[in-house]
């Protein structure tokens, strides 16, 4: 080997070591963020790549589609995985992420970094990054607000012909639903209905069976007539809270609507099986989570002025089943620090205002508060409202056994028509029991 040759392959040597040093440097310069796959988490792409643009981190994302996101998100935490740095997760995981040490502890980042919870709106904080609830002991951001409401067909609704026929029924004008009564007046007013020549029902409701849906559908009526998850006073004194004689009324109320006022088939149905009725003309009003409003607004088919939204009507209480997420960083990531640069940057009230622009729901009350909010889009009034009223689901570690029990018991009364409400409810309250005597927090 000549003395040139040496020099050559030790000069292509340097070369290469650097390009492999420059090019470990930028690959570890990027971050993964998980999430559901859906339009809010289209619109963070587009917002981050101010994040990238300022920092010189890159985003790579693995977004899930609902079906599959909390089985795979869950077998990822628990399997301590590293592909996610960065994980936007379901409220009731705020409980088991927090105590089996899946999520960074927040509190002394907050505090260093200036981000203040009281910030953000109450509801968020204590359903999205509190554990244990109503304690100062964060595990998330508040990322993502979103709650069960309506849309309707704004245009259907002004028909004069229709209005006039509504009129000498009811003896009130048609229009969007203030109580349960009244949502379930117009469902059987427009179940069965011919307009422009096609049959159409009165409503889309969550049934599903196999993961939250019909859970996160039929909270909203139990709520409004007195069901609650626990005694007040008491945690996890559950007999007459679960099955008091009001939960029971609101459970038959759901039972009722589906019966009367939902599309045929429609047993199985969660956020896109209403989506798809809703934008294919089948319903005139349809329940979902806020988060979907952006996207029905511009749809061509029914967007514009063509619909109209509601929040959860009132019984004897007025509550809503609270949706939506926290992001938190997650303990397994080899990047942590950057992770937490990406909360620190996604905090800032000028990111979480493009964040509302964008498609995105901010928890921000400096962007919520602001003047002309409420008329800043078609849906700002009813998302405001609809998170002043939010109650959720279970965020134990055990919840995923709680939500399956409840599942089964509403799906196997109001879908199969199986006993009485009341009997499901006691059955459910058994099963909860049960569930936290195993956990070691029942006798």
């Amino acid at each position: 080997m000549t003395k040139m040759t040496k020099v050559a392959i030790a000069a292509g040597a340097f070369v290469t070591a650097t390009l492999m040093s420059t090019g470990a440097q930028a690959q570890q310069k990027q971050l993964t963020l998980c999430w559901a796959a859906w339009d809010p988490a289209n619109a963070l792409v587009e917002l981050s790549k101010d994040f990238t643009a300022k920092t010189g981190i890159a985003m790579k994302y693995e977004f899930v589609p609902w079906p599959n996101f909390a089985q795979r998100m869950l077998n990822e935490l628990n399997s301590k995985g590293k592909l996610c740095d960065l994980l936007i997760g379901d409220s009731q995981w705020i409980g088991s992420a927090a105590t089996e040490g899946h999520y960074v502890k927040l509190n002394e980042f907050f505090d260093k970094n200036g981000i203040k919870m009281s910030d953000f709106m109450p509801a968020t904080v204590t359903g999205y990054s509190e554990w244990p609830k109503n304690t100062p002991n964060y595990w998330a951001l508040p990322a993502m607000g979103d709650a069960v409401a309506f849309t309707y067909r704004k245009d259907w609704f002004a028909r004069p012909e229709l209005q006039a026929e509504f009129k000498k029924k009811y003896g009130r004008a048609l229009e969007a639903p203030k109580t349960w009564d009244e949502f379930k007046q117009v469902g059987e007013f427009f179940q069965n209905r011919m307009i422009d020549g096609k049959k159409v029902y009165g409503a889309a409701l969550y049934t599903e069976r196999g993961s939250e849906g019909i859970t996160m559908g039929v909270t909203n009526t139990m709520y409004a007539y007195g069901f609650d998850y626990e005694n007040p006073k008491k945690p996890y004194e559950m007999k007459g809270f679960v099955n008091s004689a009001g939960a029971a009324k609101g459970l038959k109320l759901y039972k009722d609507l589906y019966d009367c006022c939902t599309p045929p088939g429609h047993s199985n149905a969660y956020m896109t099986e209403d989506l798809d009725a809703y934008k294919s003309g089948q319903v005139a009003m349809q329940m979902n989570f806020i988060a979907f409003f952006p996207g029905i607004s511009k749809d061509p088919n029914v967007g514009g002025e063509k619909t109209g939204f509601f929040a959860i009507p009132k019984g004897d209480k007025h509550f809503a089943q609270l949706g939506g997420q926290g992001i938190s960083v997650v303990k397994y990531s080899d990047k942590k620090d950057m992770a937490l640069d990406y909360l620190k940057w996604f905090a800032q009230p000028s990111v979480q205002k493009k964040w509302w622009d964008s498609g995105g729901f901010t928890c921000h009350t400096a962007i919520l508060n602001a003047p002309g909010f409420d008329k800043s889009t078609s849906y700002a009034k009813v998302f405001l409202d609809s998170m002043k009223i939010v109650k959720d689901f279970w965020a134990e570690p055990t919840y995923a056994q709680l939500l399956l029990a409840m599942q089964n018991r509403v799906h196997d009364y109001v879908v199969a028509g199986k006993g009485t409400p009341q009997a499901a409810l006691d059955s459910l309250e058994k099963d909860w029991e049960e569930v936290f005597k195993e956990d070691g927090k029942l006798k």
